[in-house]
């Protein structure tokens, strides 16, 4: 057994290498002094971010994408918190298949979703506008909360609520005072991890944005089919940063290694 934990450490220093490699190459490419892409960067400088200020089709891209993506994390971490404590607490006809439902966006190809949600929206009239763009967004983020949700649940005390029950509480007192605060690392968790799939997203945007409807991401793809500068670099390092920073919260909220661990006990 010993003599496995070399490989072993040798494969998961390539997977890591693999995953970051991103990072390890767009973020040092931003701060080249050039005007080209290139790697190993040629010179230091901060320049390309400063140029950022002065395109504002990218600084309403991203405000825009914030926004967005704030609000699809409330509504779909609403919508998955239910729609799990549903599939988890009650027993019902067609429970499995409204299970496998809910989570048939994390199967489907984005291109799938996106072009359904093209002709469906353009029926009612919605395409291109910001309401089809963020029931979409928010489609294809509820599966996150509800597997989320789900972990949580895994492990949750349902002689809390019983014992809460006896003692008087009436239902909407027991769901705020311990259902939430016990859920409230998986909320936080799926709340997160929709934020980050509405404002990372591409390929379902790409079939529903209009010029008054456009994400960073799409701004950022529109720029490179025209011009390819170290100030694709330096947008996609805010993009970046700006996922890490939310993993860093994921991890110093709930950590990692529960969110995805697999010891949970399930009811």
């Amino acid at each position: 057994m010993m003599r496995r934990f070399p490989l072993l450490g040798f494969i998961t220093a390539i997977v890591i290498i693999f995953v970051i490699s991103p990072l390890l190459v767009v973020i040092p490419v931003s701060l080249t002094s050039k005007n080209v892409l290139t790697f190993p960067p040629e010179g230091f400088s901060f320049k390309w971010y400063a140029k950022i200020a002065d395109r504002p089709e990218f600084i309403d891209a991203f405000i825009f994408s914030l926004e967005l993506a704030a609000i699809t994390a409330v509504l779909a971490t609403l919508a998955g918190t239910l729609g799990a404590l549903a599939l988890h607490k009650y027993s019902f006809r067609g429970k499995k298949l409204i299970h496998a439902l809910m989570l048939s966006p994390l199967t489907i190809p984005s291109l799938i979703i996106g072009i359904a949600a093209l002709l469906f929206f353009t029926r009612i009239a919605i395409a291109g506008t910001f309401w089809g763009l963020l029931a979409t967004h928010i489609l294809i983020s509820v599966p996150f909360v509800v597997r989320l949700t789900l972990t949580g649940l895994s492990s949750y005390d349902y002689t809390l609520e019983r014992a809460a029950y006896i003692l008087g509480a009436k239902p909407g007192q027991v769901f705020r005072d311990i259902t939430l605060p016990l859920l409230k690392p998986a909320l936080i968790s799926g709340f997160i991890f929709s934020f980050l799939t509405s404002f990372d997203n591409v390929t379902v945007s790409l079939f529903l944005v209009s010029p008054q409807t456009t994400t960073l991401p799409l701004a950022i793809f529109s720029y490179m089919q025209e011009t390819l500068d170290p100030l694709v670099a330096s947008i996609s390092s805010v993009v970046i940063l700006l996922s890490l920073v939310f993993i860093l919260i994921l991890e110093f909220v709930y950590g990692l290694d529960r969110l995805f661990g697999s010891n949970s006990q399930a009811h």
